[in-house]
């Protein structure tokens, strides 16, 4: 066997192990860690892995798009952008200059629930990324004036015309969000913001932003990799422990109820080729009782090539370019949503009606056992794979403890996964996708009469 063969055929032996040892949730590692709270109320988490000589610093605010307000949206991925911009130590461009200098990789991310910064550097150089990160924290606020607010504003404003208005299908995700949430609901809007929204704010607006959301009681600094602890406890202390706590948050906890009353259906013309169906039910928020087994109804339904309307659609009948599938639970609430997109030459309602066939087979014939544990296998590997890296920990730390409250809940999630069953799948296709839905469908301009109706029309 060729060198080449053998390591292909060893990758697939390996698959096929994190495969089998799916089906056991105890097989999911425990990350050990650390939690203490500094005076000043920052959260701080410690992993210890000293297997390489890396440490990851992942920096998580508890504010996101979901925190702002009715015609001041994009305030959170603004701050994404602004956090980089320098502070009062920091000249403008030297956060990224002395941490490549390092060897370091940094970034940052927005979402409804929460904005993070994270650092991957070698571990020698851990006390540049705390001092970098505790400066930004404490000290942006004196440098943040309207020159770098107004030059960050233009660079999301080009985000978005790169990312929604000027990219096929781009701006679906707006228009499903205003059609499925009331306008008061935190999740109705993008996380990216509305143009208008961003040419509104002022320098104010943006200044009061910082001092309520960016204080240290309001995050969790987590800190994964090579370090001593006693050593880094007192780097923490000495970097964040003197930045002023900031004022109380009153934190959302519950959100409007969500009824759709019957089959919504929405056009948007779009410079595409080809139409593309959106189909969105309102569902439930992360780590809910059926968060998981929604999870596995979309990776069974079309969220893979091995996936039934992949396999009907695609590879069988040939007549869609590609499917997908997904639930998407935040911290508040959440959405299952199916998108098509037929092949040259096919009528959406053909389309429409070879998926409600199959979504109606699952509700009135569930799943099979082998469905069933594909899915399940799918979602272990991906979830081991996601704790392979020192950030990948961190994240995973980070991310239960804002949303399951405690940082110790990777082996609780990965069993959520083991414990769905076909009836538990079958059920909550009843329950959520045999209710009421947005039914988009994007059309080229001056189109419109390929949109689905509820009457089926459509071309």
């Amino acid at each position: 066997m060729k060198r080449n063969s053998f390591l292909v055929a060893l990758g697939y032996l390996f698959v096929a192990a994190v495969a089998a040892s799916a089906t056991n949730a105890q097989t999911t590692p425990r990350i050990q860690f650390e939690k203490y709270t500094l005076p000043n109320g920052l959260e701080v988490i410690l992993h210890e892995d000293h297997s390489t000589p890396i440490v990851a610093v992942d920096t998580w605010y508890h504010v996101g798009s979901g925190d702002e307000q009715v015609g001041r949206t994009g305030f959170a991925h603004l701050f994404e952008h602004i956090m980089f911009m320098g502070s009062q130590h920091v000249p403008v461009g030297s956060f990224d200059q002395m941490l490549e200098s390092a060897g370091a990789n940094n970034n940052g991310s927005t979402t409804e629930d929460r904005t993070n910064y994270y650092e991957t550097l070698p571990s020698n150089a851990l006390p540049l990324a705390l001092w970098l990160d505790s400066d930004r924290m404490g000290y942006l606020l004196p440098t943040m004036d309207l020159a770098k607010v107004n030059l960050q504003r233009d660079v999301v404003k080009n985000e978005r015309r790169q990312r929604v208005d000027n990219v096929p299908y781009g701006r679906a995700d707006e228009v499903i969000l205003a059609a499925l949430y009331p306008k008061s609901h935190p999740y109705s809007w993008p996380v990216i913001g509305s143009m208008a929204d961003l040419s509104a704010a002022s320098l104010t607006d943006v200044q009061n932003f910082f001092k309520t959301y960016y204080a240290p009681n309001n995050a969790t600094l987590t800190i994964a990799g090579d370090f001593n602890s006693a050593t880094v406890k007192k780097l923490v202390a000495d970097y964040f422990g003197s930045i002023p706590r900031g004022p109380a948050i009153q934190r959302r906890t519950t959100v409007p109820a969500i009824a759709i009353p019957r089959d919504t259906f929405l056009v948007l013309e779009d410079r595409v080729q080809l139409p593309r169906l959106f189909y969105t039910w309102h569902s439930v928020k992360d780590l809910s009782k059926d968060d998981a087994a929604l999870d596995i109804l979309a990776q069974i339904v079309a969220n893979d090539k091995n996936s039934r309307l992949y396999k009907k659609l695609v590879y069988e009948l040939q007549v869609a370019q590609n499917v997908g599938a997904f639930q998407d639970g935040g911290r508040l609430d959440g959405k299952f949503q199916i998108d098509v997109t037929p092949k040259p030459g096919q009528k959406v309602a053909d389309i429409d009606r070879l998926v409600q066939t199959e979504i109606a087979n699952v509700i009135n014939s569930g799943v099979t056992p082998r469905e069933l544990k594909r899915a399940q296998n799918s979602y272990k590997a991906a979830f081991l794979n996601r704790l392979a890296s020192v950030l990948g920990k961190a994240e995973r730390l980070n991310y239960y403890n804002y949303i399951a409250g405690n940082p110790d809940f990777v082996q609780q999630d990965a069993a959520r996964y083991e414990r769905v069953t076909a009836a538990d799948v079958q059920r909550v296709a009843k329950t959520y996708l045999g209710r009421p839905k947005i039914v988009l469908t994007v059309v080229p301009e001056g189109k419109k009469e390929m949109m689905l109706t509820a009457s089926g029309g459509g071309r």
